[in-house]
């Protein structure tokens, strides 16, 4: 089949209704593997994170742990799903280079959390409720490096690598119901939910939802039925997007293809595919597969999970306030604008700022510190702001050292490149560099009887009552002493002088 020619996204939402489906495939940030005591440290040296249970080596029995079977159960209440009374873990077979066992350990009629749904806000204010059908425990496989392709796939490879440090990693996979109803507004839909599914994740504290190291990926089932019509069509399901935007534009993409398929006649066929960074499209990838395919049964090695009440409600006393209620709650706090709100968390700087003033630091300076000159930095490195080499607890350090005089603002941004440049703690590096604000009083008079000295004439207009020409001498002993001079005490001593 040729091609399809892609429709214009206004005929696509003219003539069809989208229908999505998202699958969500979340790693936690347990200390050890799902079924074993190997550790799950992000960036290993390959296969060195293995055993004989993570590698299927015969006789190797799993054992559940039990902080996973806790994260999901959290996860679950947090969905608003029912928790089962009892379930059970399957084997779904099917043969890749990076499945050890060649099955993986997973659940597939039994999850341990159904039925829920989730609240999302969207960019104008509205919410859109989206239904969970599921959220299922398995064990994440192994990592595939396919070498010398033009892309990164094993398509025109010279060779195959495989890492197994991340078989057996514990994952989550949340599963929506289908979502109707989008319309138009369908891709802004899907990026909303991941959005908040990785904002309640983070909140919940079971994964760092980290999408460029794919802790978290979303799978995007899509597929349109003529206006109208109400069965679902065909779908397709493009795998392991791995950014907000690319969900977004995933399925936008997705929606213009099928509509060109649709309306030249032809089948949309039932198929994954990948997505194209670099172009916004997607490729096909295999054939999907059904359930019956993958041969599930139950896993004879591990013996149910049944949490009881009151295990189920110790856990839902720790869940933590949503984070769009807490968003809410800050902004009101905070004397925000619903702009300003929405910028500081499209920075990444909401949950630093909150963090500095909790080490102390007041909101304003707070907010701009890590909007304005870390921002500037964290640019310049090409890095998210809370990559930055420095934590809240420091730069409210700065901030206090500011409002009790010791630093000016001039040399407090000296003292926080000292710290992102790896020279310790604020303290220090004001000691290292000499940094503290000239104070003594018998210091700053020599340098401003020396810069009156030096400017007669600006010295005689300020006994003459022209005062804001203090602000010339007040510049050039700042100069002499390298901006460490305090400003308002040397503007005092000054007029004094003049008097």
């Amino acid at each position: 089949m040729s091609a399809p020619t892609l429709v214009d996204y206004a005929e696509v939402v003219e003539r069809f209704d989208p229908v999505l489906g998202l699958e969500v495939h979340v790693e936690l940030n347990t200390q050890t593997k799902m079924f074993c005591g190997c550790p799950t440290a992000f960036g290993a040296e390959p296969n060195t994170q293995v055993c004989p249970v993570c590698l299927g080596l015969p006789g190797a029995l799993p054992v559940v742990n039990r902080k996973a079977v806790e994260s999901a159960i959290r996860i679950g209440l947090a969905l608003n799903c029912s928790i089962a009374p009892w379930c059970r873990f399957a084997r779904k077979n099917y043969f890749y280079p990076d499945m050890p066992k060649n099955f993986q350990t997973s659940q597939y009629d039994e999850p341990i959390a159904f039925d829920g749904h989730l609240d999302v806000p969207l960019d104008d204010g509205s919410v859109f409720r989206v239904g969970i059908e599921r959220a299922h425990m398995e064990e994440d496989t192994g990592k595939s490096l396919h070498v010398g392709g033009a892309d990164g796939r094993i398509h025109g490879a010279e060779y195959s690598l495989l890492d197994y440090n991340r078989a057996g990693v514990p994952l989550i996979e949340i599963v929506t119901k289908p979502i109707v109803g989008a319309g138009e507004r369908a891709p802004e839909v899907a990026r909303a939910y991941v959005t908040a599914l990785r904002d309640l994740l983070r909140a919940l504290g079971v994964s760092d939802v980290r999408m460029d190291q794919g802790s978290l990926r979303c799978d995007a089932n899509v597929s349109l039925m003529p206006k109208g019509a109400t069965e679902f069509g065909t779908r397709t399901e493009t795998k392991n997007v791995n950014s907000l935007r690319s969900v977004e534009r995933a399925v936008r993409h997705e929606m213009t293809r099928q509509a060109g398929v649709l309306l030249a006649g032809e089948r949309v066929v039932q198929e994954t595919r990948h997505f194209d960074e670099s172009t916004g499209t997607t490729s096909p990838g295999r054939r999907k597969e059904t359930a019956e395919d993958y041969r599930y049964f139950p896993e004879p090695d591990l013996v149910p999970i049944a949490p009881s009440p009151e295990w189920i409600e110790q856990l839902r006393a720790t869940l933590p306030e949503l984070p769009w209620e807490h968003r809410r709650r800050i902004q009101a706090e905070w004397g925000l604008t619903d702009l300003e709100l929405r910028d500081l968390v499209n920075a990444g700087a909401l949950e630093l700022i909150e963090a500095t003033v909790a080490a102390g630091a007041p909101a304003g300076e707070a907010r701009s510190w890590w909007v304005s000159y870390l921002t500037q930095q964290a640019n310049a490195r090409g890095v998210e702001l809370a990559d930055l080499p420095i934590t809240p607890a420091q730069v409210a350090r700065v901030i206090e050292l500011v409002a009790s005089g010791e630093l000016s603002n001039k040399l407090a941004r000296q003292v926080v490149d000292g710290v992102l440049a790896g020279e310790g703690e604020p303290d220090e590096v004001v000691k290292a560099r000499g940094l503290a604000v000239v104070s003594d009083d018998g210091a700053l008079l020599a340098a401003v009887d020396e810069a009156l000295a030096a400017q007669p004439d600006v010295a005689e207009k300020i006994r003459g009552g022209k005062v804001q020409a203090a602000g010339a001498i007040v510049g050039a002993v700042m100069k002499a002493t390298k901006g460490q001079a305090d400003a308002k005490r040397v503007r005092e001593l000054v007029l004094e002088r003049c008097s």
